[in-house]
């Protein structure tokens, strides 16, 4: 049996020690990072009590429990912060992404714990899809919440429509992956070409803004 719990206290410990070490400054991204990887810790002991309570096989606890499940959990550290402390818009990106890449992480490392770490290319395609889906669905979040929070009629449809978009981009992820074959490899290509995709329109709007 996996202790996943004794895991997380293994990473969190000597991050937090360096948080200590750091200071004040750098609080933010490592107050982030531990809510991430708490979130993927919480996520799975949720995800198995809705699992056993509606008798969901694998695919279906995967496809429809976990999306919805796991979404959620990342966005409430993220809502804490904009309710508290009422950041910039820049601010709230750059938390968001330490806050997915948290989850992630701890994520990935949950994966090699119960399956092994033999087969170092897939671990590496795996690792890849698994990151930048979860940085792809923390920016639709993030970057959305960025926006709609600084419209007041907005706040709570905005929110409510960017974690459904999240959800249904990670559902379609899951999906993919529960199919098997190709399928399996079109998931993890598809949120690396999703942040590519991102970026470069990003670069772009900024050329055309300055010029």
């Amino acid at each position: 049996m996996t202790y996943i719990e004794n895991i997380f206290v293994c990473i969190a410990a000597p991050l937090l020690v360096a948080a200590l070490c750091m200071g004040k400054r750098y609080a933010r991204a490592f107050f982030f990072c531990f809510a991430g990887m708490a979130a993927c810790l919480l996520s799975a002991y949720i995800n198995t009590f809705f699992a056993q309570v509606y008798n969901a096989d694998m695919i279906n606890a995967t496809t429809q429990i976990a999306p919805v499940v796991e979404e959620i959990m990342k966005l409430l550290p993220l809502l804490f912060y904009l309710l508290v402390f009422e950041p910039k818009p820049e601010k709230i990106n750059i938390s968001v992404l330490i806050l997915a890449a948290g989850f992630a992480t701890f994520e990935n490392i949950c994966y090699l714990t119960q399956n092994g770490a033999a087969n170092l290319p897939f671990l590496l395609i795996r690792g890849f899809g698994t990151g930048a889906m979860h940085i792809v669905c923390g920016a639709i979040a993030g970057y959305g919440l960025a926006y709609v929070w600084q419209r007041e009629w907005l706040k709570i449809a905005g929110t409510a429509g960017l974690l459904g978009a999240a959800v249904t981009f990670h559902a379609i992820y899951n999906l993919l992956i529960a199919y098997g074959g190709t399928a399996q490899y079109i998931a993890y290509a598809l949120p690396i070409l999703t942040i590519t995709a991102g970026i470069g329109a990003g670069k772009l709007l900024k050329i055309k803004y300055l010029r």
